[in-house]
């Protein structure tokens, strides 16, 4: 048969399928994430039945998956919001990275890895999916409780992070020496100091350059400017991804909601490629022989990111319920922890399916956690969490504290995640 003809055969029943998996992860309540992964190691190297003609297109896809979750993250939020949540929720990052960074390091080293390997895990334990937690936040009705814009702060750290993460991280892979890595890593943070200073002073003018009436010419202004300042970063050892989430930031008011508004179905489309990539790059064979690691970083890092939440809301002055709360919501691994997974796994190959069984997990208790953590210690230990008026917890919507509102959460939930 044409090779032209099986990869649309291919290619059609990889997308219909996308859909299916989606609509039956919705009817029972999980995330589509894990499903897709496990879509992908059945079709994959080693799996039931090989996709072969498609792989370099969805390889492809997959890359401009990577791109359009980047970007639309950073449409989500202005640069003054940025800095703004750099200033009050320091602490709480430094205690989130500390926390949950060092069970991935400390595995890797265990493990025999090496130290880059070590950079790179200590990420992928690191990060919460943005997108899992607005979803779960969306479906419990916790957008108005007092500990959510915490979570937030949280989350919104851990993406300031990834622009100084993902560059170091690029720089250590590429083998580049001392140096060279410190060299890369000055242009990194100097690209994003700027863009973040631009964007700041002259937002609206980047803004206003782009806008346009017509929605065919603003996509396609957007995306051609997406993907050349992702090119151009990686050149630069600044990572696309962090490129693609720099102009999502520079953008701002209308045009960032109405290129919100036009891209999200094409992000849903291409992450959804991305994580069946990565499922189907990864040998089902591999993941037995790492499945005690990943249970092991699974059961720690619970911990550790539920102590993250009861941290950072305690700052705020939450009650010991709404701080169990925020740790549990936390919980979630995704999208990011399979990126740097990805971008690691030339170095470490065992890192890629360890974080697929690792994300496995993570996906499936994390929206237990955040259902289930506060009402089990509560009743383990009724002393430490004394019962509050209301059933939920829940406060007024649109309560002043925090960096976001409810409507910019459910903005968030609007994600590859969702059915």
């Amino acid at each position: 048969m044409h090779d032209t003809t099986m990869l649309l055969i291919e290619l059609g029943a990889i997308i219909l399928g996308l859909g299916v998996i989606g609509r039956f992860a919705g009817r029972i309540g999980l995330s589509a994430i894990p499903l897709y992964l496990l879509a992908g190691l059945a079709f994959g190297h080693g799996g039931i039945f090989e996709l072969s003609a498609s792989e370099e297109f969805v390889a492809i896809g997959a890359e401009i998956g990577v791109i359009l979750l980047l970007l639309l993250l950073g449409l989500e939020y202005s640069a003054s919001e940025l800095v703004d949540n750099l200033r009050t929720q320091y602490p709480s990052g430094m205690v989130d990275f500390v926390l949950n960074a060092t069970p991935g390091a400390v595995a890797a080293l265990v493990l025999g890895w090496g130290p880059v390997a070590a950079v790179a895990l200590a990420g992928v334990t690191w990060i919460s999916s943005s997108g899992v937690i607005a979803k779960v936040l969306t479906d419990l009705g916790r957008l108005g409780n007092r500990e959510t814009p915490v979570v937030l702060g949280v989350l919104v750290m851990e993406d300031l992070a990834m622009a100084v993460y993902l560059p170091l991280l690029t720089t250590l892979l590429a083998g580049v020496g001392l140096m060279g890595g410190s060299v890369s890593l000055i242009v990194a943070l100097g690209t994003v100091g700027l863009v973040l200073y631009v964007a700041l002073r002259h937002g609206r003018l980047i803004s206003k350059a782009v806008s346009s009436d017509n929605p065919e010419l603003l996509l396609l202004v957007v995306l051609g400017l997406t993907v050349l300042i992702a090119g151009i970063a990686q050149q630069l050892h600044v990572s696309a991804a962090v490129g693609a989430f720099l102009v999502g930031i520079a953008l701002s008011g209308e045009v960032a909601e109405s290129a919100h508004r036009l891209f999200a179905p094409l992000r849903d489309l291409f992450a959804a490629v991305f994580f069946v990539f990565f499922g189907l790059s990864t040998d089902p064979g591999n993941i037995p022989p790492v499945i005690v690691p990943a249970l092991i970083l699974a059961v720690v890092t619970v911990v550790t990111k539920i102590a993250t939440g009861w941290y950072a809301a305690r700052r705020a002055g939450i009650s010991p319920r709404g701080r169990l709360r925020a740790g549990g919501a936390l919980v979630a691994r995704g999208e990011f922890s399979i990126v740097i997974a990805g971008l690691a796994a030339g170095v470490a190959t065992e890192i890629r399916p360890l974080a697929t069984a690792y994300v496995l997990l993570m996906v499936i208790i994390g929206p237990l956690a955040a259902r289930w953590t506060e009402p089990a210690v509560r009743a383990l230990t009724p002393r430490l969490v004394p019962v509050s008026p209301g059933p939920s917890g829940q406060q007024p919507a649109g309560t002043p504290e925090g960096p976001r509102t409810p409507s910019d959460t459910a903005a968030r939930a609007d994600s590859p995640t969702q059915p």
